[in-house]
């Protein structure tokens, strides 16, 4: 199996620029970069005195949290779809078992 090609991106964050590898789509990765970029704007639009690194942490803590409640809504999905998996087993067992004894 060929390994996937390593195409350079060049993305622009805070009127920085960087050149990245990346297999696969580069416009995923500018798309990616285009909104951390309106994040670290946004931040800085509120902290003009904020330096770059100031503004970078805050927008890891911005990612990470969201990032932490995605997890937790995933985690809740799958309690229910497991809930209900076990429900629909069960009401399958139990039309299996009156359609044995009809």
């Amino acid at each position: 199996m060929k390994p996937p090609d390593i195409q350079p991106v060049r993305v622009t964050i805070l009127s920085r620029s960087y050149l990245l590898r990346r297999s696969g789509d580069p416009q995923e990765v500018e798309r990616v970069a285009a909104s951390v970029n309106e994040l670290m704007l946004n931040i800085a639009s509120r902290s003009p005195s904020a330096d770059s690194t100031h503004i970078a942490v805050l927008a890891c803590l911005h990612l990470a949290d969201k990032l932490r409640q995605l997890e937790t809504e995933l985690g809740e999905f799958r309690e229910r779809v497991d809930r209900k998996s076990g429900e629909f087993a069960e009401m399958l067992e139990q039309l299996i078992a009156s359609a044995r004894e009809g």
